[in-house]
């Protein structure tokens, strides 16, 4: 039985023509097609002013920066949120307060929130909530990172309408993919123009380089596509897994439109046997949550009894567009027939 491989990227070889046409004009490094690249996904996103860089991390660290944080300040993040988020706080000397996460699994704002002075508003596992309101009330500064949300919807709700400053990773799995990278977006000029200038010495070491670019151009070019063909296999999989006795991770409402980045199922045995069935099926799954900061506590229920199913028991499962009907029908079958 041939393996269903957990991810590839939905690149096709024709897509790389405007990669060796950018080898071809010997312009590879940030130009004009990273300029083509950030202007286009700030249409997608409907976002006045972007960047794109390197690195998630730098992308991170950045956006911290642009809040003009002072040493020891209070950010806010769940449990849920990836790891690299800790390793950026200590690098700016901020204070991580680590929250559970609501029923919608995004950051609980039922905590003392008298000393918070940012709130990283991660969004995993495709999911929005069902209203931004409450987070936006309180006034303080959000970072939204929509890595795994981007594109999703929930009625009038879209992935990256929270926050002050939006940041998405362009990664090898990512539902736009330069091979690596992130952009940082705003609607507020001077967030961005505080990190143009921050790196405007070192913007050819740091900025997304053109040969990146010219992929992500090509992405956002079937973007829609890319989304429909998605939201059908997602669609077809919340059907088998409503014939199981497990649960899906997040909420799921009538208005709620996925992006069918990532499909995960809440198992009510060990993962590790839910992994072990799928394998016998040539299913390659995986732990959801193995980045996420709540690894380190695992044991604690009673200060994230939200968090603990989904980090313990969330088994996330291949959904990309390059998979077959057959490979479909298959990873079907087996959702169908969790525990």
């Amino acid at each position: 039985m041939a393996e269903i491989r957990f991810s590839k990227p939905a690149i096709f070889r024709k897509d790389m023509g405007a990669v060796l046409q950018t080898m071809v004009d010997e312009k590879i490094g940030p130009g004009e097609r990273k300029r083509e690249f950030i202007n286009s996904f700030c249409r997608f996103m409907n976002k006045s002013e972007g960047i794109a860089l390197r690195s998630y991390y730098d992308a991170i660290i950045l956006s911290l920066r642009a809040l003009e944080l002072d040493k020891g300040d209070r950010v806010l993040l769940s449990v849920l949120t990836p790891n690299i988020y800790l390793k950026a706080l200590k690098e700016l000397a901020l204070t991580p307060v680590i929250v559970d996460v609501d029923k919608s699994m995004m950051v609980t704002l039922d905590c003392d929130l008298s000393l918070v002075k940012a709130i990283i508003y991660y969004e995993p596992l495709s999911q929005i909530p069902n209203s931004f309101d409450s987070v936006k009330e309180l006034g303080i500064p959000i970072i939204e990172d929509i890595s795994s949300s981007i594109g999703s919807e929930n009625g009038a709700i879209k992935a990256g309408e929270c926050g002050n400053i939006i940041i998405s990773s362009c990664e090898e799995e990512d539902l736009i993919s330069t091979a690596g990278g992130a952009v940082v977006l705003s609607d507020d000029k001077s967030l961005i123009e505080k990190i143009r200038k921050e790196i405007k010495s070192i913007s050819r070491y740091i900025e997304l380089p053109d040969m990146n670019a010219a992929l992500g151009v090509i992405q956002l070019e079937k973007v829609d596509n890319i989304l429909e063909r998605r939201r059908t296999i997602y669609s077809n999989y919340v059907k088998a897994i409503l014939k199981s006795s497990c649960k899906m991770f997040g909420l799921q409402t009538i208005d709620y439109k996925a992006n069918g980045l990532t499909f995960a199922a809440i198992s009510n045995t060990k993962a590790d046997e839910v992994i072990a069935f799928a394998t016998r099926y040539g299913i390659t799954t995986k732990r959801s949550f193995t980045k996420a900061i709540g690894n380190q506590y695992l044991d604690q229920y009673d200060r994230f009894p939200n968090a603990l199913a989904p980090l313990n028991r969330a088994i996330s499962f291949p959904i990309y567009p390059f998979l077959s009907r057959g490979e479909v029908d298959t990873i079907i079958k087996v959702l169908s027939h969790l525990h």
